[in-house]
């Protein structure tokens, strides 16, 4: 295998990643009361995509960046996430196959 090929990490197979982007979120958190009670935030440290953030407290959802894996909806033990797919013709598209 050539040592190109070895370090290719997250971010190069990110840059494969194309989205149609909708005015509207497809995410939505139900109560951010509930994150802040929130200690590990496994919404953060499990998207492989990177959409949430928690900013003074508040969790920020960078939802054009979305992969629509579903993660984030799982991880949350409080239930807490609004995950839906986006709208028909808008999400992720897929630059080489």
């Amino acid at each position: 295998m050539s040592e190109h090929k070895q370090n290719v990490g997250l971010p190069d197979k990110l840059y494969k990643v194309k989205y149609k982007t909708d005015e509207r979120s497809h995410l939505k958190i139900k109560d951010q009361g509930v994150c802040a009670q929130c200690e590990d935030k496994p919404c953060i440290a499990r998207c492989p995509a990177e959409v949430y953030e928690d900013e003074h407290g508040q969790i920020l959802v960078a939802y054009e960046n979305c992969l629509e894996c579903g993660v984030c909806k799982i991880v949350c033990p409080f239930d807490n996430i609004e995950w839906e797919y986006p709208r028909g013709g808008y999400g992720v598209v897929w630059k080489f196959g």
